[in-house]
C-alpha cells in the first residue's frame, strides 16, 4: 500500500512539474507573432525518437489535464527533447521521452 501511495505521489508531483514548466514556457512566448516567427524552423536535432501522436485533449473532462495534452500537441518537438523523470522508460511503459507520457493516458495520472 505504501508503494502505491508513493507512486501516486510521484505522478502528482510529475504532473505539477510538467504543468509548471509548460505554463512558464507559454508565458515566455511573445504576445504577437510575425510571419517570420510563425514560420521558424523547429530544431529537431534534440528529439529522442517519439513518433506517435499525442492523445486528443478532447478526451479529457478535467480542463487542467486537457490543457496539458493540448500543450503537448502544440509543442511535441520540445517535449520529445526532454527526458521524463518518473521512470516510465522502464517496463511496462518503455517511454522514450516526456512526449511519450502524452501518447497514452500516463500523464493524466
Amino acid at each position: 500500500m505504501v508503494k502505491n501511495k508513493n507512486t501516486k505521489h510521484r505522478v502528482i508531483v510529475l504532473i505539477l512539474l510538467v504543468a509548471f514548466t509548460l505554463i512558464a514556457f507559454s508565458a515566455c512566448k511573445p504576445a504577437t507573432q510575425t510571419s517570420d516567427t510563425a514560420s521558424a524552423v523547429k530544431d529537431e536535432s534534440l528529439r529522442r525518437g517519439e513518433t506517435r501522436d499525442t492523445l486528443p485533449p478532447s478526451m479529457f473532462v478535467d480542463p487542467f489535464i486537457a490543457n496539458m495534452y493540448q500543450v503537448a500537441k502544440d509543442i511535441p518537438h520540445v517535449l520529445d527533447s526532454l527526458k521524463c523523470y518518473c521512470y516510465c522508460e522502464r517496463a511496462p511503459f518503455h517511454h522514450v521521452s516526456l512526449l511519450s507520457c502524452y501518447v497514452d493516458k500516463h500523464a493524466a495520472g
